[in-house]
């Protein structure tokens, strides 16, 4: 096994003394005098399409709360958790105290191991205190999106039988209170507890953080509920307790449908979480995140409020809704280390017309994810904002979601072109979409996913948890990719998003990055529109940099000779932005592709979304 020492890793380094450093490491292998974490593999050992992640260290058989009591134990005064919006810091004792109190208060209302218990609401400290009250109770969290309106939140709940759900009164424009009184009128007369709702049969509670409501509870009169009875109870529950338990349920984005909840066990995020952080080198030194991507989606749940627990880091939230300036502030004020973000927050925050301004000094690396990150963004990041140890992750939510992370001293190459490496104890494969034969080493194909980072199902959906997961526990992520000799794998696209002009394949991820590259455009998304004589036809929305003109006929002849003839896009938008989704992801631009095929556009145009 070849290892780094991570501790060598200085922020500003020059290349030989990089080059000098990693011989170095391999002299710690033998000569193990300080803390190691496994490095990039320097032999290639694939000779197809299928890689196993092996590791030194073994899979953990704890719960989340067990994770969670070991560090509050190793490091009871520091830091676990700072809100900047809110003024709230908690070290990892004071985080506990409460966090025991709150799973004895919910047990006190009438709760159950086994309960569904809802989490409506943006990154604010109840969300994570709801995340660990819960798990050590045994009532299975439900991650619902902060955006979802009324509808979208009724067939959450109903979908996975939700018994409780905490929210805020509201923020901003989502008025969380109001839109539940509307599913469940029945609040206005009922007891907190004693909810008896037609359209939300299973719901009997629900939990206000910042307010009294009719047919609610507080969350400070729930924290206040438990006594020594409960808190006995919350004790002698621990012992029957598995790491093989369900415990939190997160909603897919549902673009292929309706949201399907996916069930993910104590054994999947614990050691999804575990080697997050031994990858990136989390389990030795003290490490503070900005994290600005929300705690509903797994990348803020597992890769924060996980790592957290398992590996003792401090989370620092720079505000309660995303706001990139307010990254940069958090960085500088809280000394950060790392940084988290999405590829669409990472650009946010390199066009912050004070970057330059900004004190970066003490950010060591940071991860992207959640969708593909564009070459020259990571590039960016590496060079502009000086984070040299930047990684990609890549995964899903139904794989609890790491599977492919990078290593912080990757070569550039690899950081910028790949996803990174297979993670420890975890398969991976391609294979023809059509035969579900492994490809040639190189070749393209669909990645398929095994091991224990699979979900347990789609919550009480038989049939859509057997279209993505083989009787031989293989899941299917949709995603075309290519894996290299050493375990790297490159995603080509998804096969829904594939557009086939004239007989050709494109892959609408490859012009994105190749756009990218040009010195006017901020960002690009590029998607496939019909066509009657060549089936379909490449489509690119572009977001030019403030204070830059461009033209369509600019941007034809910028990719002329640089990409294949049918990849230079026949329609060019300029958009003054996208809408997201809470996790920062691009929606899927439907009503600007309708727009074009009904006009028939065949020159540039201009639309400004609000």
């Amino acid at each position: 096994m070849f290892y780094y020492n991570a501790t060598l890793c200085g922020r500003h380094r020059s290349v030989k003394t990089h080059n000098i450093l990693k011989r170095l490491w391999c002299f710690h292998v033998f000569y193990k005098t300080k803390p190691e974490i496994e490095g990039p593999p320097s032999i290639p050992t694939l000779t197809t399409s299928y890689a196993h992640g092996i590791s030194s260290h073994s899979l953990m058989s704890s719960t989340v709360d067990q994770c969670l009591q070991r560090t509050v134990e190793r490091y009871p005064d520091r830091e676990a958790l700072v809100f900047m919006q809110d003024g709230i810091r908690k070290t990892f004792a004071q985080f506990y105290q409460d966090v025991e109190q709150t799973a004895a208060g919910l047990l006190a209302v009438g709760l159950k191991r086994g309960d569904r218990l809802g989490i409506w609401g943006p990154n604010i400290y109840e969300w994570i205190l709801m995340q660990f009250a819960t798990a050590k109770a045994g009532i299975i969290l439900v991650s619902v999106n902060p955006a979802y309106q009324l509808q979208e939140a009724e067939f959450a709940l109903r979908k996975v039988q939700c018994n409780a759900i905490v929210c805020p009164t509201q923020f901003k424009t989502q008025k969380y209170c109001d839109m539940l009184r509307q599913l469940c009128p029945e609040m206005e007369r009922a007891s907190p507890g004693g909810i008896k709702s037609s359209r939300l049969p299973d719901l009997h509670t629900v939990i206000v953080t910042d307010s009294q409501q009719p047919g609610a509870f507080h969350l400070k009169d729930v924290m206040q509920a438990g006594n020594s009875q409960h808190l006995q109870q919350l004790q002698d529950l621990q012992k029957n307790l598995s790491c093989d338990d369900p415990i939190n349920i997160q909603f897919t984005s549902g673009t292929t449908g309706k949201p399907k909840g996916a069930t993910l066990s104590h054994h999947n995020i614990v050691n999804n979480a575990y080697f997050i952080g031994m990858r990136t080198g989390y389990n030795w030194k003290n490490v503070r995140i900005c994290l600005p991507v929300p705690m509903y989606h797994c990348f803020g749940s597992v890769g924060g409020g996980m790592v957290m627990a398992v590996h003792g880091i401090t989370l620092v939230f720079p505000s309660t809704g995303y706001d990139g300036h307010a990254n940069l502030v958090a960085i500088e004020k809280e000394k950060c280390t790392f940084v988290y973000g999405t590829p669409t927050m990472f650009i946010d925050m390199l066009s912050q017309p004070d970057l330059a301004k900004i004190d970066l000094s003490s950010v060591e690396g940071g991860i992207s994810a959640g969708s593909p990150c564009p070459p020259e963004v990571v590039r960016k990041v590496i060079n502009i904002m000086g984070i040299k140890e930047m990684v990609i992750g890549y995964g899903t939510t139904e794989n609890s979601p790491v599977t492919f992370c990078g290593f912080p001293i990757d070569s550039a190459e690899r950081k910028t072109e790949t996803i990174g490496c297979i993670c420890p104890h975890t398969e991976a494969k391609v294979v023809n979409p059509t035969t579900g034969v492994i490809v040639p080493l190189g070749a393209q194909g669909e990645l398929m996913i095994r091991g224990y980072c699979v979900m347990l199902d789609y919550w009480k959906d038989d049939e859509k948890t057997q279209e993505c997961i083989s009787k031989d526990r293989w899941y299917k992520t949709g995603d075309i990719a290519s894996l290299d000799e050493y375990g790297y794998c490159k995603i080509e696209g998804r096969i829904k998003d594939l557009i086939i002009r004239g007989g050709e394949n494109i892959y609408p991820a490859e012009i994105e990055q190749f756009l990218h590259t040009h010195p006017k455009i901020q960002e690009a998304q590029v998607v496939g529109v019909k066509d009657e004589r060549m089936g379909e036809e490449v489509c690119a929305c572009i977001r030019i940099k403030t204070g830059q003109e461009c033209t369509a006929e600019e941007i034809k002849a910028y990719c002329k000779g640089k990409i294949a003839y049918y990849k230079v896009p026949r329609y060019i938008t300029f958009v003054q932005g996208y809408p997201l989704t809470v996790t920062g992801k691009h929606l899927f631009l439907l009503f600007i592709i309708a727009w074009i095929q009904k006009k028939a556009i065949l020159n540039a145009i201009t639309i400004k979304i609000l």
